[in-house]
């Protein structure tokens, strides 16, 4: 089986609370995500999907996306895409870096597998655990009154563990922290996530509030350096999420004891090959994982969900579902939240059946 004919679409995902607002006075309104399709000589497709979170978030764009998948494209035409590591070793060596341009096609790739063997990506993955997995829910930026009126609404909804996002003004953060957590119920999970927003004395002042808080801190600083610091000196349990950037700094935070858990998102390790491979690093480390992506609709959310349901539920802090936040569907057949959890599904592959009535006319092909 050869690649024979790689697909791009672009497609436009409005956000359903309209805005999406984190650190640093970042916002998004529509989410601008690319869909790959690659085409096999055996007549066998897969699909991928990449959606950046927005130019200001990461090193990663959605117009750089499609100009990576045009420069890696051609060097993947007439290899064999169930042949993952040699399909990984073709594109870095076209491309070097840029691991979020080749995520969609890796997880296309994926989907062939699947679909050729006849399983779902959850199974090839190492296996199903259990009927389900929880999910959190992102609270963006607001007021803490109105972030704790958000999480009330989505409890009612089934989640039980929720994101705030915070990195601002650090008075005001610790303020938004609090009043959330006064309407928490037992079981509840919170977690406080600045996204690289706070400058390291910020941090340390915000972590020296909440000390009495249950409250997990995530991301404080932009570098890990930083990062150490504040984890050095807090008591709340910490996560890493933007400074995981790929297998050796999961060695590093391991080798520091800099994490209790890594925030994994795919496209930003280059797709699921990579992403595998750190989580099955983390679950023989004792570090717990939230496995999720920068940003996506049903493509990307179906990726996620075989990743996290193939995780052990002890290693697995949560995840999440974005196909759920967006008011435009791409695929059908992707999982679907019920009481704030999630499942894989069971057909071959990712399980997804694109809407081409949505994505429309690809904006061009390889070759």
């Amino acid at each position: 089986m050869e690649i024979s004919k790689i697909e791009v679409f672009q497609v436009n995902l409005p956000l359903r609370e309209g805005s999406y607002r984190w650190s640093g006075g970042n916002s998004v309104e529509v989410f601008d995500s690319t869909v790959v399709a690659v085409h096999t000589d055996a007549g066998v497709t897969g699909y991928g999907e990449v959606c950046p979170l927005g130019p200001a978030y990461l090193p990663a764009y959605a117009a750089g996306a499609r100009a990576g998948i045009a420069e890696v494209g051609p060097h993947l035409i007439g290899a064999d895409p169930t042949a993952l590591t040699l399909v990984n070793d073709r594109m870095d060596r076209a491309l070097r870096g840029h691991p979020y341009v080749k995520s969609a096609l890796d997880i296309a790739c994926w989907d062939i597998l699947g679909k050729t063997a006849d399983l779902p990506l959850v199974t090839l993955l190492g296996g199903r655990w259990n009927d389900s997995f929880p999910l959190y829910r992102a609270i963006s930026q607001q007021g803490p009154e109105e972030m704790a009126d958000h999480v009330a609404q989505y409890r009612a909804e089934g989640y039980t563990k929720f994101q705030l996002k915070v990195g601002g003004d650090p008075d005001v953060d610790i303020r938004r922290v609090r009043q959330v957590a006064s309407v928490l119920q037992p079981g509840d999970v919170l977690v406080a996530d600045a996204n690289t927003g706070w400058s390291q004395h910020h941090a340390l002042r915000v972590a020296d509030a909440l000390r009495d808080v249950d409250v997990y801190i995530e991301q404080p600083c932009l570098t890990y350096e930083e990062c150490l610091t504040v984890r050095r000196h807090t008591n709340r349990p910490f996560v890493l999420d933007e400074a995981i950037e790929d297998l050796s700094m999961v060695v590093r935070a391991a080798a520091d004891r800099a994490a209790d858990v890594v925030n994994l998102k795919i496209s930003k390790v280059g797709g699921l090959t990579r992403a595998r491979e750190i989580r099955d690093l983390c679950v023989s480390l004792g570090i717990a994982l939230t496995i999720e992506d920068t940003w996506g609709g049903d493509i990307v959310t179906a990726a996620i969900a075989h990743l996290a349901h193939s995780t052990p539920p002890a290693s697995l802090f949560t995840s999440t579902d974005f196909n759920s936040y967006v008011t435009v569907s791409i695929a059908e057949g992707a999982p679907e939240r019920k009481a704030g959890r999630l499942a894989a599904g069971d057909a071959p592959g990712l399980g997804i059946h694109p809407r081409w009535d949505v994505l429309g006319k690809p904006l061009f092909s390889i070759p």
